[in-house]
């Protein structure tokens, strides 16, 4: 049987590429705007980062994480990475940015890699546009996130977006809450499904975001974590509320936005493209004040979010806000007989030092057949050589738009139709 691509991983062909340059382009553009500049962290990782930075308690690292060893013997193993928060951070410390600059804002566009179960706009191998600022606590900082995600997301036209939000407290507040949720769920553990009962000392937070009907129906009336904050979070929370507000975004107050990755604190937020139904989703995050401290580095205050660009895509899709696919002018080269053939392959390379697309053929096509490619191709202008051309000293420019025709000598050729390509 033919190989075939891992399940839950996908093929970009050509015609495809287009889309993701759109997309990106947007998402530098906002970057800019915005002051983070870009990095580019290893596709995978000692698996230790994962196991510490994001919770062996969560679904990514007891089930979808991509674990393997290199083979020599040793205890160490490495991860694919599921996401790149934990990435980000390891980058900071080993690269000791925390000593270079007081607030560090960072994007990444890149590739994840989660087991799990293919569906709509979700593949084992997925990419992610995210961003991390380090070093402020600040509210400003996270009601900023969030209007840098619905600016993006406006960009390309979408409307129907919902803006999730909850504080899921801090080391101070939260262990109070655990207890309030392990005592209401007590009673209901042989109810809840297997992972939760898992869940039920480990990290009962995670209860309120499963997906299982069963457990949502066990979960309500359970305590909600707004009415345990501490005094910090409660004045965070409240703030960044306000700055919202102040920047006219609708957003809802959702007690059971928890996300699924441990190193969370106070602020949690989700936006959602109602369209896309039941994976609605289209980029979340939070702030993780402790995650960097968790990782051996100094005390440094953070948040960040990630947006998954197959879901976008497919939202995009959905509402026939992606581009019609862009022809830039071209040109293409018609040679009859092997002379021709040399001169046209000068012709071709000089033309191309301009940087303007130009092609020839390669196939020993007819002149005809030459003519009919080229205008498969949208070639703007087409350049005749044959013996005739050559003896003159001149080649045949035709403007394949109207099918008028020009003669001009060989010597200024490529100059020539560099002028007509940029005007």
């Amino acid at each position: 049987m033919a190989i075939r691509k891992p399940k839950g991983t996908q093929d970009f062909l050509p015609e495809q590429i287009g889309n993701w340059h759109f997309i990106e382009q947007y998402m530098r553009d906002i970057c800019k705007t915005y002051g983070f500049n870009e990095i580019r962290t290893p596709v995978f990782e000692d698996t230790k980062l994962f196991l510490r930075g994001i919770g062996e308690t969560t679904d990514v690292v007891q089930k979808e994480m991509y674990t393997f060893s290199t083979g020599d013997h040793t205890d160490q193993t490495f991860t694919l990475r599921p996401e790149n928060t934990a990435s980000a951070v390891r980058a900071y410390l080993e690269n000791k940015v925390y000593g270079k600059e007081g607030l560090t804002k960072w994007f990444y566009i890149g590739p994840m890699f989660r087991h799990d179960k293919p569906q709509a706009g979700r593949y084992r191998q997925f990419h992610q546009f995210g961003a991390e600022v380090l070093g402020s606590q600040s509210p400003v900082v996270d009601s900023e996130v969030i209007c840098m995600i619905l600016q993006l997301l406006r960009s390309f036209g979408l409307q129907d977006l919902n803006v999730e939000v909850n504080s899921v407290g801090c080391p101070n507040c939260r262990p109070a809450y655990r207890e309030k949720l392990i005592a209401f769920f007590e009673p209901k553990k042989e109810q809840l499904c297997p992972d939760c009962q898992e869940r039920l000392y480990k990290n009962p937070l995670r209860i309120l975001d499963c997906k299982n009907e069963t457990c949502k129906d066990l979960s309500v009336g359970a305590p909600e974590i707004h009415e345990h904050l501490c005094t910090e979070c409660h004045d965070h929370f409240e703030e960044v509320k306000t700055l919202l507000d102040a920047a006219n975004v609708q957003y809802n107050l959702n007690p059971r936005l928890v996300r699924g990755l441990d190193y969370y604190t106070k602020t949690a937020f989700e936006v959602q493209y109602t369209p896309l139904g039941a994976q609605s989703a289209v980029a979340g995050g939070g702030r993780y004040d402790g995650l960097v401290e968790q990782l051996e580095g100094p005390s440094t205050p953070a948040i960040g979010f990630a947006m998954g660009m197959e879901r976008l895509l497919l939202a995009l899709e959905k509402q026939n806000l992606l581009p019609e696919p862009a022809v830039d002018p071209s040109v293409f080269v018609v040679a009859l007989g092997d002379a021709a053939k040399v001169e046209a392959f000068k012709i071709v390379q000089s033309v191309r030092e301009h940087y303007i697309p130009c092609e020839m053929d390669g196939q020993g096509k007819s002149m005809k057949a030459q003519l009919k490619y080229a205008n498969k191709i949208n070639a703007k202008y087409v350049i005749i050589l044959g013996d005739d051309e050559l003896a003159n000293g001149e080649a045949i420019v035709r403007f394949m738009e109207t099918s008028e025709q020009e003669t001009v000598p060989l010597s200024t050729i490529s100059e020539h139709i560099t002028s007509l390509v940029k005007g």
